[in-house]
Order: structure tokens, then C-alpha cells, then sequence
């Protein structure tokens, strides 16, 4: 009978038991941690991560500019199309240290983040499934520390260009942009706020990973 109650007792404090009964709360953070990196995917493609305003109306439309991680776009009412964009390339003179930072660290996140989903979709699904290979506590571990190098990788960047903005800091755009190296201001556009948001989502994610982790 001792025997008995004790190998009950082992199997309801297994950490798979613990992962049964916690599915529903592994699938939610699964979600977090899908939406983040889908947002993250997107986030370098935005244009707007700076509003510039120019005096020059002439040829752009508003004197306001967006200046993104990969191009820079402004309506025009004098050129060929409606909105004009131009590509930033890292390999650029004039391509500042904080925007190429952001054009590889943003792939990199990306990359990361492919990896931490898998793993932990195979930590869901093995729960989902009762499947135990003995290494449920390193399987979280690692899916919590691929979370957090990819909010890491957008956060560097998506700051770093905030604080440029902050600071008004210029860049030496070729002609054929037609904009100034430094504007009259400059804001903080919508893609830092969605860098940060992403970055937050994966974070979350990761502190219910140590959550699950501790009461394993």
C-alpha cells in the first residue's frame, strides 16, 4: 500500500503531469510567442520607424518623410508616382551605424525566432500528447532562452534608433533622395512602437515559460 501511494504521489508531481494539467496556459503563451515573432518578421519591413519634416515642399508633398530600416518614402506630386521610395543598403556611405544594425540584427531575430517556435510548439505538443523524453525542464530552458535572445535582437536596434531620434541625429542622404541630412524634427514612428510591442510579447512568453519551468 506504501509502495502504491508513493509511486501515485511520483507520478502526480511528474513534471509531464504538471505540463498536462497546464496546457491550456503553454498554448496561450505558444500564441504570445507566435503573434511576437510575426510581428517581428514585420516590423524591419515597416517604413516609419522615423517621421522627418523638411522645409523643402517642393518636391515633397508635406515636407514629411518616412524613414524605415530598409527604405525611405514621401509623397510627391511633381515625380513620376505618388509615393517615392528609396532603398537604404547596408553597404551605403551614408547608411548610419543604428540602421544597419537594425538590417541584420532584425533578420537575426526573425531567424531566432523560427527556432524558439518550433521549440516550443515540440514542448506544447509533447505535453499536448503526454509524451515524456526526459527532458522537459532543458527543452523549456531553451526555448526561454531562444525567446529572449530574439527580444534582445529587436530591442537593441528598435532603442538604438529611438535614441537617434531623441537626439535629432542626422543622416547624409545622397541627392537623388532629395532630403536634407538633417531635418527640421523628427518623431518616433509607428515601427519603433511595434518593435518594442513585439519585443514585449515575446518576453511575456518567456516569463510563462519560467513559470511552467519552476513549478516543474
Amino acid at each position: 500500500f506504501f509502495l502504491s501511494k508513493l509511486s501515485a504521489i511520483s507520478i502526480f508531481s511528474s513534471p509531464m503531469a504538471y505540463l498536462a494539467q497546464s496546457v491550456h496556459r503553454q498554448f496561450a503563451g505558444l500564441v504570445l510567442g507566435f503573434v511576437g515573432w510575426i510581428m517581428t518578421a514585420s516590423v524591419s519591413g515597416v517604413n516609419d520607424w522615423r517621421i522627418w519634416y523638411v522645409d523643402n515642399q517642393t518636391v515633397i508633398t508635406g515636407g514629411m518623410a518616412s524613414v524605415g530600416v530598409w527604405r525611405v518614402c514621401f509623397n510627391s506630386h511633381i515625380l513620376d508616382s505618388a509615393e517615392i521610395c528609396k532603398s537604404i543598403s547596408l553597404t551605403d556611405s551614408f547608411t548610419p551605424l543604428e540602421i544597419a544594425a537594425a538590417q541584420v540584427l532584425c533578420m537575426v531575430a526573425v531567424g531566432v525566432g523560427v527556432i524558439a517556435n518550433l521549440v516550443a510548439g515540440h514542448v506544447v505538443r509533447n505535453a499536448i500528447f503526454g509524451v515524456d523524453n526526459g527532458h522537459v525542464r532543458l527543452t523549456f530552458v531553451m526555448a526561454g532562452s531562444l525567446y529572449w535572445l530574439t527580444a534582445v535582437c529587436l530591442l537593441v536596434p528598435v532603442f538604438w534608433n529611438m535614441n537617434s531620434v531623441l537626439a535629432n541625429l542626422t543622416i547624409d542622404f545622397p541627392p537623388d533622395f532629395y532630403l536634407p541630412s538633417a531635418p527640421v524634427k523628427q518623431e518616433v514612428g509607428p515601427g519603433i512602437g511595434i518593435g518594442i510591442g513585439s519585443a514585449g510579447l515575446l518576453i511575456i512568453k518567456n516569463s510563462n515559460n519560467i513559470v511552467i519551468n519552476v513549478k516543474c
